[in-house]
């Protein structure tokens, strides 16, 4: 118990040494150091509200109103309570606009100063604030109360009241304005923070929205690399078990074969045996982020080519949407990754068509050009109620990182004419040898010398 009791005074002392250090910090240190208004953006909604005549000086409203509320409030006091007041009342509202916490000390003080000594002779005023007073010292904290953070405007009103409750107690038999002053600053400054306060969390929720988007793209477009990641291997994969079956029957196709061309293919076999190790490993670490990503899939299942279209075109036919496919040109082989890549952005643009553009149809069109391969497949607008689709942008990602992959071009964008949408893509290629398009995807195995050392499989 003795130490629970001792510990409670020094919680408190030390709660206290912060609140003092913090009002040290925010009101007093630098005081009155230069922070000058700035103009308003050229954004702002009372700017945009101008006629256009009018824009360029609409950013300095906000000091012209308060230059001309300050002389206003001049003027009167001046008729009132005399110069004095004249000055008590508009100079800090002036210095506001350049060093607004020492504007504050200024007006604080003034209202000290008239109200324990220069109050006590003047007849008629309210006390311990005037009329002008009051509202430039109001004005004051608004203006810094909107330019600092809540902790300062909280620090203001709490002196203020102070003052204001300590003139009440003091002089009993006089009536004052404290608590009409406490009341209303703090509604009016209370708004300020409010508003501040409201503005800031909905830039910081406007920031952290953005990263999120950005974290999200960048997220889809590292699957969407290891997705063409692992397809490709197949791809590889088959091209290095060719180089290394046909390195190993080489030298059984020529008679008393040299030693050197031997010493050469078996060469060449170990390396490509040891590319599909590294291949595998690589592979390896990409699954290993998501390992059922392809848990569904066949992993003997070839990997679909452009000649595999209408299986892909009857299965969307059947969720829905109407496809049209076109194909001009001389049809010829190309190679594994562009004939893959050209599905995969057939099946995502059409994927597309279908979540947003229900019941639309589409057009399909691959055109077998010189140099390369043309496709591009537009959609008309929906006719059914689009459902929300929160990963909508992503599927474009996807298909800009497989054409920039190839070196292609890539264009998508709405038809003006009918709300739809298109996609055109160009990826450059070269016809494949007939003898390659011709070879089997397995090739058949070559006669074997002996038993191949562990580890080392020519399955892709």
């Amino acid at each position: 118990m003795v130490g629970v009791t001792e510990t409670i005074p020094r919680t408190e002392l030390r709660t206290i040494r912060r609140a003092l250090s913090d009002l040290r910090k925010d009101l007093i240190t630098d005081a009155f150091a230069l922070r000058p208004l700035p103009p308003l953006g050229a954004t702002h909604p009372l700017v945009r509200a101008l006629p256009p005549w009018a824009r360029p000086y609409a950013p300095w409203l906000p000091h012209a109103a308060l230059t001309a509320f300050a002389l206003y409030l001049m003027a009167v006091a001046g008729e009132i309570d005399g110069v004095g007041m004249a000055l008590l009342s508009s100079v800090p509202l002036l210095i506001a606009l350049y060093r607004p916490i020492g504007a504050w000390w200024l007006s604080f003080g003034g209202s000290v100063v008239w109200g324990l000594g220069v109050a006590e002779t003047a007849a008629g005023s309210m006390w311990p604030w005037p009329p002008t007073l009051f509202a430039s010292h109001i004005a004051v904290m608004v203006i810094v109360a909107f330019r600092n953070p809540p902790r300062v405007a909280g620090q203001m009103l709490l002196l203020t009241a102070g003052f204001g409750f300590a003139c009440d107690l003091a002089v009993g038999w006089r009536p004052t304005n404290a608590f009409p002053m406490v009341i209303t600053s703090c509604v009016i400054v209370g708004a300020v923070v409010a508003r501040r306060s409201l503005r800031e969390t909905k830039q910081q929720v406007a920031v952290e929205q953005s990263a999120t988007h950005e974290e999200r793209s960048r997220r889809t477009l590292l699957e969407e690399r290891a997705t063409i990641a692992r397809e490709l291997h197949d791809v590889v994969a088959h091209h290095m078990s060719v180089i290394a079956i046909q390195a190993e029957a080489a030298p059984y196709r020529v008679a008393d074969p040299p030693e050197e061309l031997a010493s050469s293919f078996a060469t060449i076999r170990e390396n490509a045996v040891a590319a599909l190790t590294e291949l595998r490993r690589v592979l390896g670490v990409v699954r290993a982020d998501d390992p059922d990503a392809y848990a569904d899939a066949d992993p003997e299942a070839p990997q679909p080519t452009l000649a595999t279209l209408d299986t892909l075109f009857a299965g969307v036919r059947a969720a829905g949407l109407t496809v049209e496919h076109l194909t001009t040109g001389a049809v010829r082989p190309l190679p594994s990754g562009v004939e893959l890549s050209a599905y995969r952005i057939v099946q995502e643009a059409l994927s597309n068509a279908l979540r947003h553009a229900p019941g639309s149809t589409a057009r399909v069109e691959v055109a077998y050009v010189l140099g390369g391969l043309g496709l591009r497949i537009v959609n008309g607008p929906p006719t059914q109620a689009v459902r929300p689709s929160p990963g909508m942008g992503h599927g474009l990602l996807g298909m800009r990182e497989r054409v920039a992959m190839l070196n292609g071009e890539m264009t998508a964008g709405a038809v003006l004419e009918d709300g739809g949408y298109e996609v055109a893509v160009f990826i450059p290629a070269a016809a494949v040898p007939e003898a390659e398009a011709s070879a089997p995807e397995t090739p058949a195995p070559a006669p074997q010398r002996g038993y191949a050392p562990e580890g080392e499989t020519m399955e892709p």
